[in-house]
């Protein structure tokens, strides 16, 4: 545990600082806030391929849902803590170089809008440290390694998700790459993150001789709220996404319209 914390508190800051400095040296026409978000979003990137190769992995080797164990579904968790606690960190220093740029002076306010522009991932991030985690390394016990397996690869989607934002960083909204992005965005988001509910009802339900409907009525209560408290957002970041893919793809629509 305390090795693999140590770990994660090593590379993720460690690669975020190596990809800064790389782009500051092969990049002088972009700014401190180009480098600094591209790299914050490389990161994010990175740990979303670890997570979902993860998740992979701890799927295929549970072949029973319930008993099953895989040791990557512990040891990932600690490797997780130290970026989520990174994140913070890489998120405010987003609008430290943002608000430097626009020639504002560093204040309270500057805290105030890191924490206005950013509340759903902050309150993202806190409630996998202070819930999530004691559920998946104390309180479930030795049970449930694939299911574990199954929320690891709901980062699948968080590299498209990134590279839409380096995009638009880089004032490419423009470009063919930007629109097959973001098809990608929404059908990995999709996929990963909302759909990956019924199907962890669904393998329940397959091994216990169970529908997909009937699962909700044969599991413990709070597991129902847990999942519907996971989703919730999962659904609400997914609309934004679907409007922003509306205005994306009408746009040029309604410009032949007018």
């Amino acid at each position: 545990m305390l090795l693999t914390l140590a770990w994660g508190s090593l590379f993720f800051p460690g690669l975020f600082a190596l990809s800064t400095w790389w782009l500051r040296r092969s990049r002088p026409e972009w700014t401190d806030s180009d480098c600094v978000m591209i790299s914050t979003r490389l990161v994010s990137s990175v740990q979303a391929v670890l997570a979902t190769g993860s998740g992979i992995i701890i799927i295929r080797s549970c072949k029973d849902v319930v008993t099953d164990r895989h040791w990557l579904s512990r040891e990932y968790v600690w490797f997780l803590i130290p970026y989520m606690i990174y994140d913070y960190y890489a998120m405010y220093l987003c609008e430290w170089y943002k608000t430097k740029e626009e020639n504002r002076r560093h204040s309270l306010t500057t805290f105030q809008n890191f924490l206005s522009q950013n509340r759903l991932m902050i309150a993202h991030h806190t409630v996998i440290l202070l819930a999530l985690v004691p559920v998946a390394q104390r309180l479930r016990g030795d049970l449930g390694d694939f299911f574990v397996g199954c929320i690891f690869t709901a980062e699948l989607s968080t590299p498209f998700v990134s590279l839409g934002r380096v995009l638009i960083q880089l004032k490419q909204q423009h470009t063919l790459l930007y629109k097959v992005n973001g098809v990608l965005t929404l059908a990995t988001f999709l996929s990963c993150r909302i759909l990956l509910f019924p199907f962890m009802y669904w393998s329940y339900g397959q091994h216990q001789g169970l529908s997909l409907f009937q699962v909700p009525f044969h599991i413990p209560f709070h597991c129902n709220v847990a999942n519907a408290v996971l989703i919730a957002p999962q659904i609400y970041w997914f609309s934004l996404l679907c409007k922003k893919a509306a205005r994306l793809f009408g746009a040029p629509q309604a410009k032949k319209d007018g």
